[in-house]
């Protein structure tokens, strides 16, 4: 590697080491969970009554009607919304292997979700990984009563089939792999591509969820009494009082590090050429844009009031990001231009998405235009001044405005600030509060996301470059990895 990429990855180390254990002093723990109706959806199946006065579980049918095409809205999103975006912007040799990486991606996260993903992310465990009680959805169908079996939301006493959550949670790890894809486009081995999302979704992306969204349901907090002891049963950053409605940490962070340590293992493109498809990326932008409401809005679990603000804030800093970037673009480059207001609407979404059910609508305004203006300053010269090929700006759009928004949601959360606070009280009543220290538990919890995103893709680059190969060669690339590793194109012109 050159030394310009071991210094950037030095600092990257040395950033998570040394900042993680100034939050861990500065921030004291809190007993802070994320806001009822309003928080990530963490909520583990409802405890079930004595079998002596066992009460079938009742379903609000809005709630499960909205889940369902939330579902449909974040499989939109990957396919065929990001395979769109990520196509337009590759070669037009590289188009179809754009495509496929996408959707072989999604497809094969989904068989592992369902095999042990959604065990070993929400099932009671350690505070890092689930256990195995959920392997093939055990449990997760029909509880004993031949009844679908409930998992809780956010409100007591509101439940939704768990089968639901589980498949709404599918469609989160199938494409928080697949955005690690933009950042080692044109260049890796279909092989390695494969190998490395398995490993990786295993050891970074399932913990994550665990540490962040496993937490034992708002109806298990019956009395101040049972707070710790049931606090201790959920995940890491769950109990440390971390904030994440969507996924910052979870999905962006996580994915967007593990682009930029592919990247620096692969080293840079042969050819950088400027995209080929601008129409293509910009219909994936706004099926992207349109399916995020699903993503956002539905880790409410609920159609309720806390589901509006989510979607309210999707739209508004996603425009606000648009036009951030895009007046950033034409100030300091002379012209704006469409992938500038579409990336620009991208790191909107992802900024908006650890606060969309947090904050208020004067935060979406600040975090949208912090996001589009740091993330095109990430794109346009961060990028440029190290050396890296992020090919697609999956670290500069992803990791930046989720470190962005994460970090924002703990100032912004603050109803001084128009926000709708956090749980106080171990969710007994609950009641709610606010208090400056969240902000560095969300720096803690940003942390932690890029130390053990970037660690786990470092060893998994490191045993794949070294036995397999990461790379295709020089001849595979100028060729095309349309033709040399799938023997198909995407055009016949």
């Amino acid at each position: 590697m050159t030394l310009k990429k071991l210094s950037l990855i030095a600092a990257l180390a040395a950033y998570a080491v040394f900042g993680n254990a100034y939050a861990e002093d500065a921030a004291p723990v809190a007993e802070a969970a994320p806001a009822v109706e309003a928080s990530a959806p963490t909520a583990a199946p409802a405890e079930a009554a004595p079998a002596d006065s066992y009460v079938a579980p009742k379903y609000d049918m809005g709630n499960v009607a909205w889940m369902m095409t939330a579902t449909a809205l974040v499989l939109l999103m990957s396919v065929p919304g990001l395979a769109l975006f990520y196509g337009g912007m590759v070669r037009s040799k590289n188009m179809l292997s754009t495509l496929t990486q996408t959707f072989a991606i999604f497809s094969l996260i989904a068989v592992l979700w369902v095999v042990y993903g959604y065990s070993v992310a929400f099932s009671n465990g350690n505070e890092y990984f689930g256990g195995f009680s959920k392997l093939l959805l055990e449990g997760v169908v029909y509880d004993a009563k031949g009844n679908f079996a409930p998992t809780g939301t956010f409100s007591k006493g509101v439940v939704i089939p768990e089968l639901m959550f589980a498949f709404f949670q599918l469609t989160f790890a199938a494409i928080t792999v697949a955005l690690v894809a933009g950042a080692y486009a044109e260049r890796m081995k279909f092989k390695a591509v494969l190998i490395f999302s398995v490993v990786w979704f295993t050891f970074a992306y399932l913990p994550m969820a665990h540490m962040v969204w496993w937490w034992p349901g708002p109806d298990a907090y019956t009395s101040p009494e049972v707070v710790a002891d049931l606090n201790a049963t959920a995940g890491w950053l769950w109990q440390l009082g971390a904030l994440d409605f969507a996924g910052g940490t979870v999905v962006h962070i996580n994915a967007g590090v593990a682009g930029l340590v592919v990247a620096l293992f692969l080293g840079k493109r042969k050819t950088i050429a400027p995209p080929h498809s601008l129409v293509m990326s910009m219909i994936g932008a706004s099926l992207l844009w349109f399916g995020w409401f699903g993503f956002n809005a539905g880790s409410n679990l609920e159609a309720n009031g806390y589901a509006v603000l989510a979607f309210g804030n999707t739209l508004l800093a996603t425009a606000t990001a648009a036009i951030a970037w895009f007046f950033a673009e034409w100030l300091f480059k002379g012209k704006p231009s469409l992938l500038g207001i579409i990336s620009g609407a991208i790191a909107g979404l992802v900024a908006i998405t650890p606060a969309c059910g947090f904050v208020g609508i004067q935060g979406a305004l600040v975090i949208g235009a912090v996001a589009g203006v740091v993330c095109f300053v990430a794109c346009a010269y961060l990028k440029k001044a190290l050396g890296y090929d992020d090919a697609l700006d999956a670290f500069g759009v992803h990791a930046v405005g989720g470190i962005i928004g994460a970090t924002l949601t703990g100032v912004f959360v603050d109803p001084a600030k128009g926000g709708a606070g956090y749980v106080t009280d171990g969710w007994v009543g609950p009641t709610f509060g606010y208090d400056s220290a969240q902000i560095m538990i969300q720096v803690k919890a940003v942390l932690v996301a890029i130390g053990w995103s970037g660690i786990v893709a470092a060893i998994t680059c490191a045993i794949l470059k070294y036995t397999i190969g990461l790379r295709v060669s020089e001849e595979q690339e100028s060729e095309g990895l349309d033709v040399a590793e799938h023997g198909e194109k995407a055009y016949s012109y």
